[in-house]
């Protein structure tokens, strides 16, 4: 088993390793004493993995509760996160108990914000099933729900007491949702690590999957630790995400995360390349790297229409907007712009 050590606010333990789901009990029976544990996980991960977390659990002497909502971004709202704290409420849960997070981003985000607003703040544990939430949703605290605005605007900065990566998840995983993850550690490779991103150029991902794994958390560590309140450098990790999030936005939803991020990538590689902030091309090296783990790079948007729905991006402050541009293969900055420009900017990266 593989451990990363998270300093921040609040220490805690990333622990990467095969059969996690079924040794969670004794492991959290290691640094919280039995308690109510509350399940929170969609109806999908419900089928899979609910019986063992529950079974393992109650073996190491916790009370578990369960709360099942159906699976998909649309369920990351406000009446979801208002009936989890409801279903908390009605079952006894104390600031002494625990939320057990079982799923990909989405649940990881849901319950973990209820978690950090319910009676101020309870304890929970991140275990991510979904690659992508493995190496970047479920490290470094960010927790919130979606508004009809756009993704993330409520939400609350708590660290987890533990995260339990089962890497045996993935392999329950649809081609489709395991690329999504892909796309995160090519940001992940591109941002910082030019030795990760040539691993990802090969489209071998699954043989070296424990490996990629921990090389993400431990780039996502070291901006958490530097800046666990994404007031500066961590912001590099949005990478993609400002245009990806409008994609998402426009799509209602039905282009996935990772899908969408993969094209803001190319649209800010592209960005970066035409205004002469990259010292090399880099916008051929990751389209080729994302066709080759079947991730789209163009977008079926319009700059008007991705610029609009950029206006109620959470990093927007006031008149102004940040990118993410991109330097050469390994090193990114932050650009800060007037919301004026980022259509023109965006027709740029759609040549």
């Amino acid at each position: 088993m593989k451990t990363i050590r998270v300093n921040a606010s609040k220490k805690y333990d990333v622990l990467i390793s095969r059969g996690i789901i079924k040794q969670i009990g004794g492991i959290i029976s290691e640094i919280k004493k039995p308690c109510i544990a509350a399940i929170i996980c969609d109806d999908t991960v419900n089928k899979l993995y609910a019986d063992t977390i529950e079974s393992s659990l109650r073996q190491s002497r916790f009370q578990t509760i369960k709360y099942v909502f159906p699976h998909g971004e649309l369920s990351k709202n406000t009446k979801t996160y208002i009936d989890i704290l409801e279903f908390f409420a009605q079952n006894g849960v104390t600031r002494s108990d625990i939320v057990i997070a079982s799923g990909g981003g989405v649940c990881g985000d849901l319950a973990g914000f209820a978690a950090a607003t319910y009676l101020r703040g309870i304890d929970y544990v991140q275990m991510p099933t979904t690659l992508l939430a493995a190496i970047d949703s479920s490290v470094g605290g960010k927790t919130g729900i979606d508004l009809s605005a756009g993704k993330n605007l409520v939400g609350a900065f708590r660290q987890p007491l533990l995260v339990g990566c089962d890497l045996d998840t993935f392999d329950t995983l649809p081609p489709e949702t395991y690329a999504d993850g892909i796309s995160e550690a090519i940001k992940y490779g591109a941002i910082a690590d030019k030795k990760l991103f040539k691993t990802l150029q090969s489209g071998s991902i699954k043989e070296q999957i424990e490996r990629i794994v921990f090389c993400c958390v431990s780039i996502k560590r070291k901006f958490v630790e530097k800046d666990e309140f994404d007031m500066n450098r961590r912001k590099l990790l949005n990478f993609g995400h400002t245009i990806g999030h409008s994609i998402e936005k426009c799509s209602n939803l039905k282009i996935s995360h990772g899908r969408a991020v993969a094209i803001g990538m190319v649209i800010a590689a592209k960005i970066s390349e035409k205004i002469g902030y990259s010292s090399e091309l880099c916008s051929p090296l990751l389209i080729s790297t994302l066709e080759k783990n079947k991730l789209p790079t163009k977008s079926p948007y319009s700059a008007p229409e991705l610029a609009r729905a950029a206006l109620s991006d959470k990093k927007r402050e006031l008149d102004r907007i940040s990118l993410v541009l991109i330097e050469k293969i390994g090193k990114c900055g932050l650009k800060e712009l007037p919301i004026c420009e980022l259509e023109a900017l965006i027709a740029l990266g759609l040549e």
